[in-house]
């Protein structure tokens, strides 16, 4: 097994996946092999196919875990091994889509004045002013940021794809501040050692308190300060067009679900300067 995952580690690196999906994508050929006591390369369409019947049936994996495994397992028998197909005959439960509640302009604020540290703070300003993902902003470097510009770099977003987002004046400030108090070396929201970015699971036990404080019960997790970007600038006007690129959704139909929050949207607006809102106490509920 320690050449095919040397191997799997260089195709990983090659296709310049993040450090998530590589340990996710291995975690999925190991098991695989851990329920046949096999080498991966030794089995066949069916025993893949069983085997994800069995985490169905047996195990009650959730059907986006299955997803992701069946991602892996594709790269792994295609790229790694060279399959000519991956024939896997089983269609995978699709999970209900939940719509998460809407947070107002009043409850980001409060639920920012009550983070726990400058650090935490600064994080969740990132992601309600830029829209971003919570894995983006964990991966975040300081060379991303371009202050002069007002724009920040999102580097192999979700589906690997790059692109630029705009940074507003209230954000860079923020950020200054922050700067001014971490001096961090590469990664802007580094660990404790300095040298790796923060776990995804520290930042969403932080807004977990964070909202708990403020005394929001709303439900969802940190993404809703990326919902609530996203419906707050449709709002204020910005087109679903420049939407769509800023979120960096591939199609435009996934940008229209936030339609639902805000019927009367404008258009012909831009990026709005949302943290500057708060503070001025001018966005409306």
């Amino acid at each position: 097994m320690s050449e095919l995952r040397k191997a799997m580690n260089d195709q990983m690196l090659l296709k310049g996946f993040s450090e998530p999906t590589k340990k996710c994508y291995l975690a999925a050929v190991r098991l695989l092999a851990q329920h046949y006591h096999l080498s991966p390369d030794k089995l066949s369409h069916e025993d893949i196919q069983n085997w994800f019947l069995y985490l169905l049936k047996e195990h009650h994996v959730a059907p986006a875990t299955c997803r992701a495994y069946l991602h892996a397992l594709r790269f792994f028998y295609c790229q790694v091994l060279e399959w000519n197909q991956f024939d896997i005959k089983f269609k995978i439960p699709k999970k209900k889509q939940k719509i998460p509640d809407l947070l107002s302009p009043s409850d980001v604020r409060l639920i920012i004045e009550h983070a726990t540290t400058l650090k935490y703070r600064t994080a969740f300003i990132i992601c309600y002013t830029c829209g971003l993902r919570l894995s983006e902003v964990t991966s975040l470097e300081i060379a991303h940021i371009h202050s002069e510009e007002h724009y920040l770099q999102v580097v192999q977003g979700k589906g690997f794809k790059d692109r630029n987002v705009p940074l507003p004046l209230s954000t860079i400030q923020a950020l200054r501040e922050y700067w001014q108090a971490y001096r961090p070396k590469r990664f802007l929201f580094p660990n404790r050692d300095g040298y790796k970015p923060i776990s995804v699971t520290c930042f969403q036990k932080n807004f977990a308190q964070s909202k708990s404080s403020a005394g929001i019960t709303k439900i969802g997790g940190i993404h809703g300060l990326r919902h609530a970007f996203a419906t707050h600038q449709l709002r204020a006007g910005m087109p679903i067009h420049q939407l769509k690129i800023v979120l960096g959704h591939t199609d435009i139909k996934t940008t229209e679900r936030y339609l639902h929050w805000c019927p009367q949207s404008g258009e012909g607006g831009s990026n709005i300067d949302l943290l500057q809102h708060l503070v001025g106490g001018q966005a409306d509920e």
